[in-house]
């Protein structure tokens, strides 16, 4: 089962950068969802501080509060959902979030994983394509890291707002 949404990357990132974007986005849901878990296994200490530093954990109660309450099947569909972009409760909340936010909601679900969080399977094989994107990324300055992140977690959930089209897109100049 494949994600459908296939958003250009932001302009902000390099080549590099957009690279693994685009190696995220082409794996499976759940392929997506074990290389989550195994970036913060891996770069959960220089991940950490920024993320939570410049998030705000009160705005996503329902994902961080309620979500720990949920069955290991129910924790794990929801993360599904949210990946696949599914219109559903959980994923609208993930959705509504700034990507610092996200990226600290994915931060304690995997800090909590095995504990309140479905933990992935102890027989869990990564794929060659999940073990190629870690090194990618592990290759990459901590501020492209970040912005890789940013940039996956930003792609994610579900929202009705669109992006704004930029002036090349409408042949328009801003007015005040």
């Amino acid at each position: 089962m494949t994600a459908s949404y296939n958003k250009t990357a932001p302009q902000a990132l390099n080549k590099e950068t957009q690279n693994a974007v685009e190696a995220f986005n082409a794996l499976d849901t759940d392929a997506k969802l074990a290389w989550l878990y195994f970036v913060y296994e891996k770069l959960g200490d220089s991940i950490t501080p920024a993320a939570p530093a410049a998030a705000e954990p009160e705005l996503a109660p329902l994902l961080l509060g309620d979500y720990l309450k949920l069955s290991d099947d129910e924790q794990l569909n929801i993360m599904r959902d949210i990946v696949n972009r599914k219109d559903t409760e959980y994923s609208r909340a993930y959705g509504a979030l700034k990507e610092n936010n996200q990226l600290l909601v994915w931060y304690a679900w995997a800090i909590a994983m095995g504990d309140t969080v479905v933990d992935i399977p102890e027989n869990y094989k990564p794929t060659e394509a999940i073990n190629n994107l870690l090194s990618q990324i592990e290759g990459l300055e901590f501020e492209q890291q970040i912005s890789v992140l940013r940039a996956i977690a930003a792609e994610l959930g579900y929202s009705e707002v669109k992006p704004i089209e930029t002036q090349a897109q409408t042949g328009k100049t801003p007015s005040l």
